[in-house]
């Protein structure tokens, strides 16, 4: 959203019979988005835009967001931090703030550059994982589904079925294209609440589910012990993992996002399945790498997280071995999938703030909304790809061929 650099005359006119020129800019953004609102600013001034009831109502509390700039971080910051306050129908916020085409600060800070290129990835997960999944399982359990605690996107035949459901299918869906039989031997590359592990377990297949949340590894342990699952859990990078034998399948849903470096995942992935055995993946996407807003970076995903880029990710699949199966288009399942994860933390808010506070509350609120909506316009899409293990290792191009065919795409 930026704000005009002068007045029109008419607007000068209203400043002049007592309107400040901050409540004049804002009314005239505002009334470009054609929708009923409201803005209260730090003075007491009162912005009213439409003849309806307002659908929403933004209060500020102090200057300081507006003196910010009005981009994402700005005013996701002052909600998060309480300077800004929010009434009526976020939905219809973030509709509002779309058609005004509010700016994000895409710019890598020089800490992403540095963790991206210069630091151990093992060590940048490590944090990360740890400031977005230590919360404890209660929280999450607040939102995502109750039976399989899926922190990623069902997959729904219907809008109206629930999230459990859409967990459910997205197991059976997982169960097909990795043509699981019993005996089988599965990784599970970040086994949040061990849903792969319960599902596989009672149909005769051996699931090890590796995790860097010391939560989630408790809460797995625990399930195996109650449920004797056949399975195992072990606190690890993927990036380091040694099994003593190659595995029949792999699962990563909604992890990749933490391993933007696609030739290595494709690399370590390829020496830990047997000649022909199947991977499936899943994940959040954006059309461009890396297009991570500031906001997110600074409040909810810390270090290298990125969304999936899936023409980089096939890429590097095919030069690494791999023989791609199929990709399905699953952007409404995780849309569906995060509206049910945002009406269910709106519904837990006084035990969240209870328990966690109200900062946190509201950095996951933007996050789960914005999300939603994101997914809704296609500003963010979702995928699933299931991919085949070559018996050779594939081109795996160093810098030069790398170099080489960047110039050649060039002509």
């Amino acid at each position: 959203m930026t704000a005009p650099l002068s007045l029109s005359r008419e607007e000068s006119r209203q400043s002049q019979r007592g309107e400040s020129r901050q409540a004049t800019l804002l009314r005239r953004l505002l009334e470009e988005s054609g929708t009923d609102c409201e803005v209260r600013l730090a003075s007491g001034e009162t912005v009213r835009v439409g003849a309806g009831d307002p659908r929403f109502r933004v209060i500020f509390h102090s200057n300081r967001a507006l003196a910010g700039g009005l981009d994402e971080l700005s005013l996701g910051s002052a909600y998060v931090e309480g300077d800004m306050d929010i009434e009526g129908d976020l939905w219809t916020l973030l509709e509002t703030r779309s058609r005004l085409g509010v700016r994000k600060r895409m710019t890598p800070t020089l800490s992403h550059l540095v963790q991206l290129f210069l630091t151990v990835p093992t060590r940048v997960n490590k944090k990360s994982i740890a400031f977005h999944y230590s919360f404890g399982d209660e929280f999450y359990h607040s939102f995502i589904d109750k039976r399989w605690h899926f922190y990623s996107h069902g997959i729904f035949h219907d809008e109206a079925e629930s999230l459990e459901e859409s967990s459910e299918h997205k197991l059976e869906q997982i169960w097909t294209s990795l043509k699981l039989k019993p005996g089988m031997r599965v990784l599970d590359i970040g086994g949040g609440w061990g849903g792969v592990m319960r599902y596989c377990s009672p149909r005769g297949v051996h699931v090890t589910a590796l995790t860097l949340a010391e939560d989630s590894y408790r809460h797995i342990s625990r399930r195996i012990e109650e449920e004797k699952l056949d399975g195992e859990v072990i606190l690890q990078d993927f990036l380091e993992h040694q099994p003593e034998r190659p595995y029949d399948a792999i699962v990563i849903c909604g992890v990749i996002e933490h391993i933007p470096t696609y030739g290595r995942f494709w690399a370590r992935a390829w020496e830990c399945l047997g000649p022909g055995g199947l991977l499936y993946l899943d994940a959040s996407a954006s059309k461009e790498k890396y297009d991570m807003s500031a906001f997110t970076r600074r409040y909810l995903w810390h270090g290298t997280h990125t969304f999936l880029c899936l023409q980089d990710l096939v890429q590097e699949a095919l030069w690494h071995g791999w023989e791609v199966a199929g990709v399905r288009q699953e952007t409404r399942d995780y849309y569906l999938t995060m509206r049910h994860w945002a009406e269910r933390f709106d519904a837990a808010r006084d035990f969240i703030i209870e328990r966690w506070g109200e900062p946190l509350y509201r950095a996951f609120r933007i996050y789960l909304w914005g999300g939603c909506h994101a997914l809704h316009e296609d500003v963010l899409q979702a995928y699933s790809l299931v991919a085949r293990r070559r018996p050779e290792p594939g081109l795996r191009p160093g810098l030069r061929r790398r170099t080489r065919n960047f110039v050649r795409a060039l002509r």
